[in-house]
């Protein structure tokens, strides 16, 4: 009995004992845990940020892959343990992040719990053409350049945006944009075409249908005006040209509709030239009678107005001056001697 009482205390000892290893060990990894938790992660990446792009569709393990990649883990068991901590493990946003090694593991997880994603504000001047509006995105890597010019002519897509028309030319809304790349190239392109049905209200459809515009036919006049000039205060007086024009059965013999196939395949053309004028070109306003067969650019809220809002005046002509505006005229001897007056370079 003495033997097996000893045994008992023996056996009794060395369980205190593995229990009070057991609970220093514990405490240990707790306090690694919680150090590994609140101290910079990786110091020698604290400065520059790190860019970290998570895909749409990654799961916890590849989120976690990506990150011990960019140097932002270290520890990947600690660091899952801290996403179960933080219930994070379902709960990540995909999307581009902006971290330094100097964050703790804590605040990376925070951040991609609460999906602080990093977000571009991307300005699209009004009368670009979507050539021009894809070169801007594609500049901050928000879309893919081919898809967002494919979709631009993709009937079926475009129908289900509202545009009944060959292109979205026009319908590419100019404004100041807050987007992420989180988003896709499609997504992208239905909020610049939704911002465009947002400004357009239902009485200016009413308005442009009153003056015998279908509203492709509005957008189209919108462009040219937009194109012709800059200035919001000179917008309804080249507006009534096109209209007094229009009623005439007169050729609009736009300058801009002329070199838009150029420019659509190449850089802007800086200076439009007689053999710009007189190719047989579909948008080439010193060619074909009315309007072109669609817009050569995204116009913005002025030039739309301006459209349905030409000015009440008798002018035919117009030419650009040296002081950023243009004369305007309401015959041809008139316009002949402006054009002499103020034409800088002659065409060749």
């Amino acid at each position: 009995m003495p033997t097996i009482k000893r045994i008992v205390k023996a056996a009794g000892g060395r369980r205190r004992k593995a229990g009070l290893l057991l609970g220093v060990i514990f405490l240990l990894t707790v306090l690694a845990f919680w150090r590994y938790a609140v101290s910079p992660v990786n110091p020698s990446l604290a400065d520059p940020a790190v860019d970290v792009l998570i895909p749409k569709g990654s799961g916890f393990f590849r989120i976690t892959e990506i990150l011990d990649d960019a140097g932002l883990v270290e520890n990947r068991p600690f660091f899952w343990l801290l996403a179960l901590e933080k219930s994070a493990v379902r709960h990540i946003r995909a999307g581009e992040y902006e971290f330094t090694g100097a964050m703790s593991p804590a605040a990376i997880m925070t951040k991609l719990v609460k999906g602080e994603i990093k977000s571009y504000t991307v300005t699209l001047p009004e009368d670009i053409t979507i050539g021009e509006t894809a070169d801007r995105l594609a500049a901050f890597k928000l879309i893919d350049e081919e898809e967002f010019l494919a979709l631009a002519r993709d009937r079926v897509f475009l129908k289900s945006l509202g545009i009944e028309a060959d292109s979205a030319e026009g319908y590419l809304f100019p404004d100041t944009y807050t987007l992420d790349r989180s988003l896709s190239t499609r997504e992208i392109f239905r909020i610049l075409v939704k911002q465009f049905w947002k400004k357009i209200t239902p009485e200016m459809v009413r308005r442009a249908e009153a003056m015998g515009l279908t509203l492709h036919e509005w957008v189209t006049l919108a462009s040219m005006i937009g194109k012709e000039s800059g200035n919001r205060e000179e917008k309804p007086l080249i507006s009534a040209v096109f209209h007094n024009r229009l009623k005439l059965k007169m050729k609009l013999q736009s300058d801009p509709t002329a070199v838009y196939g150029l420019e659509q395949n190449g850089a802007p053309v800086k200076t439009v030239l007689r053999s710009h004028l007189a190719a047989d070109r579909p948008y080439n306003t010193y060619r074909i009678a009315g309007l072109p067969p669609g817009p050569i650019a995204n116009p913005g809220i002025d030039s739309l107005q301006a459209a349905l809002s030409p000015a009440p005046v008798a002018y035919l002509y117009f030419v650009a001056t040296n002081n950023g505006g243009h004369h305007f005229s309401d015959n041809l001897a008139a316009h002949n001697r402006a054009v002499s007056k103020y034409r800088l370079k002659t065409l060749n």
